[in-house]
């Protein structure tokens, strides 16, 4: 039986997605799977609608949204997947919640196919990976999260296809990974590592330390789940000897319920990397003044909705996802639409690093700043301020503590990503070191208990918070009267 992924051309399967209209896609798919998944037709019914009466993309728009409160938690799993029946999936991904109740996301290998499409992009269109001997190098966290089996399955379904390329999956143990590139590395054309950005760059600064070359394997990178500057990229690719920034390294937009939504490629990339020399024209695009990562989406892969300045995805996986809301705070634009403005603003994206000479895609964009919600996104894994909390709960701590904190991630002088927790004191407590090492331990000791995503992502050595003991009611983290904002980005 032929296989659509193994055997058609990234440029065919493209094309033939790009002769079909996206929202009549859209319906066709909505109606022939939602009769079949017995939540979704009570989430429906709930509300009094049924998935025969959902005619038109304006009948669709109008459907109401779900989520994980309103759907993925409220009806059992087997009853999220078609047919009643988990039988219907082969493997499962679990991603964290606020409490460390996890949540489970099954998937079967077509499911795999849809996203491995997004690796191929990434791995022809930048890396030319189909005509250089490649080894892929997996450093995402290996177990139930989504991060690392998911990323090596599709790209074990890249070497089916016959791409010469060779996975290994250390995970994210950095001998392992030192391991692999000295005894590995030297037999390839190139080397890609796959991984959250700042493991990433820990594991290029302490191979530099350790006295890997890595210019001389050819260094290619992939990255997914945290928000980046250009500048950290330029930083990375000079320690990696990198002379395209636009062709040696991608982000992946994914999620542990969507998979891969998007990706960065090529003209993305340059298109960024004009955007933050031109804050001006970015705040003009973005309407803020921080740089969002920009990926190109493929509609029929994942189709996007805006709500309320926020993404809405629609797309097929293990647990069928309609006008499914990942609380992802962004925005969509046009190809064409983005090409004009960027046209407008006098962009040579030549200058930037795209070469004029190889084709891009004509795919819409989309970009996104991170989660909407109160989390913030560390080594990968999504921290809450309910972890946060429950480690100033203790008895110790609340003797000098009030319990409020301001939680935030922030980029060091040399490019590395600190975990902050600022604490507010109580009336006449005086901050000292002996206090503040409480704490971080406390959270710390927390965090590893109630969150599995920061125990198996973040190294070791980074899993202690940096602490900032504030005064009671101090102004610029804790100002009186005003309402409390427990992260910071």
């Amino acid at each position: 039986m032929p296989n659509p992924f193994l055997d058609t051309s990234l440029d065919d399967r493209l094309a033939q997605h790009a002769a079909l209209d996206g929202q009549t896609a859209l319906i066709d798919w909505f109606r022939a799977t939602a009769a079949t998944v017995p939540a979704y037709r009570h989430f429906l019914a709930g509300h009094g609608l049924a998935p025969e009466n959902v005619a038109t993309y304006e009948d669709f728009a109008r459907l109401p949204l779900t989520d994980k409160p309103n759907y993925m938690h409220a009806y059992p799993l087997p009853e999220r997947c078609r047919g009643g029946s988990l039988l219907d999936c082969d493997r499962v991904a679990v991603s964290s919640g606020s409490t460390g109740q996890p949540t489970f996301w099954p998937r079967s290998v077509r499911h795999e196919f849809d996203i491995a499409l997004r690796f191929e992009q990434v791995f022809r269109d930048s890396f030319q990976a189909h005509e250089r001997s490649t080894l892929a190098v997996v450093c995402f966290a290996l177990g139930n999260w989504v991060g690392g089996l998911y990323t090596a399955s599709c790209l074990w379904h890249l070497g089916q296809k016959g791409y010469p390329l060779l996975v290994a999956t250390p995970g994210n143990n950095k001998a392992e990974i030192f391991r692999v590139v000295r005894e590995l590395a030297p037999h390839f054309e190139q080397t890609v590592l796959l991984g959250y950005p700042p493991f990433v760059k820990d594991v290029i600064d302490a191979g530099l330390a350790e006295g890997i070359d890595w210019p001389q394997h050819r260094i290619k990178l992939v990255f997914a789940g945290e928000v980046f500057s250009e500048e950290w990229r330029s930083l990375v690719g000079q320690r990696t000897g990198s002379t395209a920034m636009c062709y040696d390294s991608a982000s992946l937009y994914g999620t542990a319920d969507g998979g891969v939504l998007g990706n960065e490629t090529p003209l993305s990339i340059a298109i960024r990397r004009f955007l933050a020399q031109h804050p001006q024209a970015a705040r003009e695009l973005f309407g803020e003044s921080r740089l969002p990562t920009l990926v190109q989406y493929d509609p029929l892969s994942r189709y996007f909705e805006l709500h309320e300045g926020t993404l809405v995805v629609s797309g097929d996986n293990g647990l069928p996802l309609f006008r499914y809301h990942i609380a992802d705070k962004g925005g969509l634009v046009g190809h064409a639409e983005l090409l004009a403005f960027l046209a407008d603003h006098g962009a040579k994206l030549a200058d930037y690093g795209l070469d004029p000479a190889r084709p891009t895609r004509a795919l819409p964009f989309a970009y996104v700043f991170g989660r909407a919600d109160f989390t913030v996104s560390y080594y990968g894994a999504n921290i809450y301020p309910e972890n946060i909390a429950v480690g100033l709960e203790q008895p110790d701590i609340q003797a000098f503590a009030t319990g409020k904190f301001v939680l935030e991630v922030r980029e060091t002088p040399a490019g590395d990503s600190e975990l902050r927790v600022a604490v507010e004191l109580l009336p006449g407590i005086a901050a000292d070191m002996g206090k503040a090492a409480r704490l971080a331990e406390s959270i710390r000791a927390q965090l590893l208990r109630l969150n599995s995503e920061f125990a198996n992502y973040t190294p070791p050595e980074r899993q202690t918070p940096r602490m900032e003991l504030r005064p009671f009611g101090d102004a610029e983290y804790f100002p009186v009267g005003v309402k409390h904002r427990y992260t910071r980005r």
